[in-house]
């Protein structure tokens, strides 16, 4: 599954004004919930959450990766958010995150899940597209750096 596949220009959003851990998922969990009406954002938030208290998705070199299990969905779902300066995200390295790329999958889904995963986090450590994202200053520009 390509990134293309899973993420619209509608669920890209560059330089968010975004406080906390929290609020940053409850972005998340709201652009999903505007994209598909099935989605209901308290659940896309518990789900995120929940992932979260298992440990952080933050990977490290300002990037997180949070992503959770959603009843509702039939195929999985990414949403990316920039926001400057970053946030506390509790991530291994324990730098601040300004890039977020969230996933959500169906509950029911396992191995793609963790495919999906895997081609993000490729793409993500290539340092040259991380630097044209954190230089996007718009959302259609973050979206053509990741597809």
């Amino acid at each position: 599954m390509e990134i293309k596949d899973i993420l619209s220009l509608d669920c890209t959003r560059c330089a968010v004004p975004v406080t906390s851990k929290k609020r940053a998922l409850q972005i998340i969990s709201d652009i999903a919930s505007e994209k598909l009406e099935t989605l209901n954002e308290e659940d896309v938030l518990a789900s995120l959450l929940c992932r979260e208290k298992m440990g952080s998705t933050g990977i490290g070199q300002g990037i997180a990766i949070p992503h959770g299990r959603v009843d509702g969905l039939s195929s999985p779902l990414a949403i990316v958010i920039t926001c400057s300066p970053g946030i506390e995200f509790d991530s291994i390295d324990n730098q601040l995150v300004d890039i977020f790329f969230a996933i959500l999958v169906p509950t029911e889904q396992t191995d793609g899940h963790l495919q999906t995963l895997a081609r993000i986090a490729q793409k993500l450590s290539d340092k040259e597209v991380i630097k044209v994202i954190r230089n996007c200053h718009s959302d259609n520009a973050l979206y053509e750096a990741l597809v």
